[in-house]
């Protein structure tokens, strides 16, 4: 299916399935069903089948990003009809976000941010199921420059200088992709997925998508160490699952997306990658991944890299509507120098009741992207820290629209060589509105 073909049919489905939230039920999480549609002829026995995940027979809660798992006591919420043969599920959150960062390297920019997500599932009698998903995000909105994030650094604005000290943001199109699922008994399947863009099999479930970390406007600096793959252009995994293990591989580009934000770029797979998961509870999901990309760098088309990565999220229920979820990561980017720089981060959110969030996170990184080297290109190394605490009050508009006021502050630690040039250790901050569909 063409991108364009994909993304008119999907966007098409987005606006029916927004349209009717005004009226849309309040389903609880576990509970959900879609709407009622005299032309879809299914039963209740057919409703929850619907709820399985389309890659295989488990809880569709245990899907996050691309084909990455999260705990089965996580949200996997959104707006459910059913058109015919398809069950369609749209959610959305936008961002209007205020960022201030101190210091001489820091700024002030307000900017949107979020993203408009978009499934069509069918399932065959056969046992197997296509399901189609587009992701569109309002970031280029921002410019090509991003928001003002010490200490963060990747890509580039104008394709000769790097991002530093600024978060890119992402394009327009963040998921454009199709999988085919054949289940081969009560608790094996089989899974293709291919994305123009697309996830390949490495990292955590991306930053806006993991339960401890979509409620934060600002991105995490780990974010190349860990999930940047979210979005290449250019993938194709194969999977295996089996009750609560699975393992799965890529193909993919490892050019990260040039600098123009609104179209697609030229697939190419010269990239690959392996990941194992695991979900030995409910309320726990493991993996462990590698992945061997070639030139992920668009001012350093030379070189290659490896990456390794490892997590651990939890998610707790707390009553009818509340949760808990924090993640454990570690990631590695080693480049054809065979130098190597950790990435570690530590984040939670609180979601006692349908009313309040807090967040949290904790993040270090050995970066050599901070201070250009004599001859241009990377630099020393250093290694830098952050941490950031903040909350979010939502209010119910309809059952299926939230709007949300919140802050958050952030405070950054770096060596005593880095402290002229960032007036010593410099804080930053965000207040922001939202508006979420789900």
């Amino acid at each position: 299916m063409a991108p364009h073909t994909l993304v008119g049919a999907l966007a098409g489905v987005s606006l029916l399935a927004l349209a009717q939230v005004a009226t849309a039920q309040d389903h609880s999480h576990h509970q959900a069903e879609p709407a009622a549609d005299p032309h879809a002829g299914h039963d209740r026995a057919d409703m929850a089948h619907a709820m399985t995940s389309p890659y295989g027979p488990w809880p569709m809660s245990r899907d996050a990003s691309g084909t990455s798992w999260q705990p089965d006591s996580g949200e996997h919420a959104g707006i459910h009809t059913v058109r015919g043969d398809w069950t369609v599920m749209t959610h959305a959150l936008l961002n209007l976000t205020y960022d201030t960062q101190s210091g001489p390297r820091g700024g002030d920019k307000t900017f949107v941010s979020g993203m408009l997500m978009t499934t069509a599932r069918r399932d065959f009698d056969d046992g197997s199921t296509l399901n189609l998903r587009a992701m569109l995000s309002p970031d280029p909105l921002m410019g090509k420059s991003g928001y003002p994030l010490l200490l963060a650094a990747g890509e580039t604005a104008n394709g000769v200088d790097p991002l530093v000290d600024r978060q890119h943001p992402h394009d327009f199109f963040m998921e454009l992709s199709a999988s085919y699922s054949k289940r081969l008994s009560e608790k094996d399947s089989l899974y293709g997925y291919i994305g123009l863009p697309g996830e390949p099999a490495f990292g955590p479930p991306a930053f806006m998508h993991r339960m401890s970390a979509m409620d934060s406007p600002e991105a995490p600096i780990t974010h190349h160490w860990l999930d940047s793959t979210h979005i290449v252009f250019g993938v194709t995994t194969l999977g295996w699952a089996h009750d609560r293990f699975k393992i799965e591989t890529s193909a993919f580009k490892g050019r990260e997306p040039d600098e123009e934000r609104w179209g697609i770029d030229e697939p190419k797979l010269d990239s690959w990658s392996v990941r194992a998961s695991w979900n030995p509870s409910s309320d726990w999901a493991l993996q462990a991944s590698y992945a061997d990309v070639s030139a992920p760098e668009q001012l350093e088309p030379d070189e290659d890299e490896t990456k390794w990565s490892a997590s651990v999220l939890h998610t707790r229920r707390l009553g009818e509507t509340g949760w808990w979820s924090s993640t454990l990561a570690w990631g590695r980017k080693t480049n054809s120098h065979d130098e190597s720089k950790d990435g570690w981060l530590l984040e939670s959110a609180l979601h006692p009741n349908d009313r309040w969030t807090v967040f949290a996170r904790a993040e270090r990184i050995e970066t050599d992207e901070l201070v250009p080297g004599d001859h241009g290109g990377h630099g020393p190394l250093y290694t830098v820290g952050k941490a950031s605490v903040g909350a979010v009050r939502d209010w119910r508009i309809t059952p299926r629209v939230r709007f949300g006021l919140g802050a958050l502050y952030a405070m950054n630690r770096v060596p005593d060589a880095l402290e002229p040039i960032y007036g010593g250790d410099p804080d930053g901050g965000m207040v922001f509105m939202r508006l979420k569909i789900d």
